[in-house]
């Protein structure tokens, strides 16, 4: 094999590869030492079983590459040593500390070089979790090149893109000595879709993607009737908002909740980035195209989800959970109150804070969780929409709500009703009716919320929604007029809302002004914002309203 003259007889060769912590990467060199003692690899440095493992398919894996495989002492060791490292994505690097060992590399290139990924006996290179994060760490790091499996193209031509890395493919490990020599790797840039290639359309918030559409396709104009339900899920998308809906079975909150993604505007490029590397380290690879394409994610599990799969985590790399899987999109839970109360109570702290901290033994570990959550709920386990009606036993009824916590309930910003009986506009709005108008799209509803986001980012600058603007800047700089501020200084006092409760009031109140295209809330917004927030909701026009979320049911 060819060796360089500047080489000095002893080496310890080394090569660059990243370590991730949740979305956190953390560059790791890996040194190899070649010496003197009976055939044989030992790894050092903290890895865990598929690390450690990695010595047989690095060894088969050279071998049947065509590559040259030390017949003495190797002694790999991953540094620095007091960092955790896991996973697969090791391999490569370990070949590439092999070779320049052996002075087959030109160093002059490793010091600039980071690569990424597993092998397969045959020398194959496979797709690795997390390479987004782990390429965006290596550019922060000052690294400017990389090599990545090509089943991670799409995540290695953005973080390219984003980055200005010069990202290569890698099909092969026998590809992996001719790159590094100057040679032939595979261009990840026809690996991007093509809706997504050109540059980002200009819109409220700078660099959307047009196109995104709901989930599966589904449009609000299925949604035939409930006025107020479609008010508030407006409300909501225009303004970032938590929204709860209770309401009998069979009257479309789940249909509404699965329409919200089609009225929120697209994914900006810093949250694509955002977005992404949660899906990559999380294996979801299959959603990156959506997300590129602008798409929100929609996360909703089950209802008997588990403390874990909604908060993250493992017995050995730890994943991120619903909550995180769904960063700067919805967060849908069907049947609230058939979730344990534990469980339901985990989601308070990241929908305050925007991220989850996930604790063990070894360190902590902090995933981004900025979500937007739908509940969803019946008035009681039977399903009536009325107490008269209700089939449940004593106290039944009263005890199915209150599994929903009162400080959880407290940041949700909008209780609505969605309400039986409004099956009379699919009769008058059959074949052949001209009274009545058709349900707005997704795509018209949308419309008026982008206008009202940007308005918001108009006034807050720092902020991309008035459900993320903090109550200080609220309270001292953009209050609502003089009467709805006394107004809701007496419902404090009273006790009828909490600090937290004017503050998200005080967002609602401006998202309702923004949608009317208003320059500052007064008396009728805060009104209707309070209305919303303590869930005596009567936007039908017909009399009827809600009773208080605190006293559901």
């Amino acid at each position: 094999m060819t060796t360089f003259s500047d080489r000095s007889p002893v080496r310890v060769g080394q090569a660059q590869g990243i370590a991730l912590s949740g979305v956190t990467g953390t560059p790791v060199t890996v040194e190899c030492d070649i010496s003197r003692g009976l055939p044989g690899m030992s790894i050092v440095g903290l890895g865990d079983t598929a690390v450690v493992q990695a010595r047989d398919r690095v060894r088969s894996a050279m071998i049947n590459s065509g590559l040259d495989w030390p017949k003495s002492r190797v002694v790999m060791s991953l540094s620095p040593a007091s960092v955790p490292k896991r996973g697969a994505g090791f391999d490569l690097p370990m070949v590439l500390a092999i070779l320049d060992a052996q002075g087959a590399v030109p160093p002059d290139e490793l010091r600039s070089t980071v690569v990424v990924g597993e092998l397969g006996l045959d020398g194959s290179v496979r797709p690795v979790d997390g390479v987004l994060p782990m390429l965006i760490a290596a550019e922060e790091a000052g690294f400017r090149r990389a090599a990545v499996p090509v089943g991670n193209a799409s995540e290695g031509a953005r973080a390219a893109q984003a980055t200005g890395m010069d990202v290569v493919g890698l099909a092969h490990l026998g590809e992996l000595l001719p790159w590094m020599r100057g040679g032939y790797a595979h261009d990840l840039e026809s690996c991007l879709p093509e809706q997504a290639c050109g540059p980002a359309a200009s819109g409220a918030v700078e660099g959307t993607v047009p196109g995104a559409e709901g989930t599966d396709g589904a449009d609000l104009a299925d949604v035939c009737g409930q006025d107020e339900a479609r008010r508030g899920l407006e409300i909501a998308a225009a303004g970032g908002h938590h929204l709860w809906l209770s309401g009998p079975p069979g009257t479309g909150k789940s249909m509404l909740a699965e329409r919200l993604p089609g009225i929120l505007p697209p994914l900006a490029q810093s949250e694509q980035l955002e977005t992404a590397a949660v899906h990559s380290v999380a294996g979801a690879r299959q959603r990156l195209e959506q997300v590129w394409l602008g798409q929100r994610p929609f996360v909703a599990p089950h209802h008997s989800v588990t403390r874990a799969a909604l908060a993250g985590g493992g017995a050995g790399r730890i994943r991120p959970g619903a909550v995180s899987i769904a960063h700067n999109g919805v967060l849908f839970i069907d049947e609230a109150p058939e979730v344990s109360s534990g469980t339901l109570e985990l989601l308070r702290t990241p929908m305050e804070t925007g991220h989850i901290d996930i604790v063990r033994h070894h360190g902590t570990v902090r995933f981004p969780s900025r979500f937007q959550l739908v509940l969803a709920s019946n008035p009681c386990p039977c399903g009536a929409a009325e107490p008269v009606d209700c089939r449940c036993r004593g106290g039944v009824r009263d005890r199915y709500l209150h599994r929903l916590s009162g400080p959880l309930l407290d940041r949700v910003d909008l209780a609505v009703r969605t309400r039986a009986g409004q099956g009379e506009s699919l009769i008058s709005s059959g074949a052949g009716s001209a009274d009545v108008s058709p349900p707005e799209s997704s795509a018209q509803v949308r419309e008026r919320v982008t206008e009202a986001r940007e308005r918001a980012v108009h006034r807050w600058r720092t902020w991309r929604s008035n459900a993320a603007a903090p109550g200080p800047a609220l309270r001292r700089h953009h209050p609502a007029d003089d009467a709805g501020m006394v107004m809701l200084q007496e419902k404090l006092r009273s006790g009828v809302v909490s600090q937290r409760g004017v503050d998200r009031t005080l967002r609602v109140a401006w998202t309702m002004t923004d949608l009317a295209g208003g320059q500052r809330p007064g008396m009728g917004e805060v009104l209707d914002a309070l209305e919303l927030f303590t869930g005596c909701v009567d936007l039908a026009g017909d009399g009827t309203s809600g009773s208080p979320k605190w006293n559901k049911g």
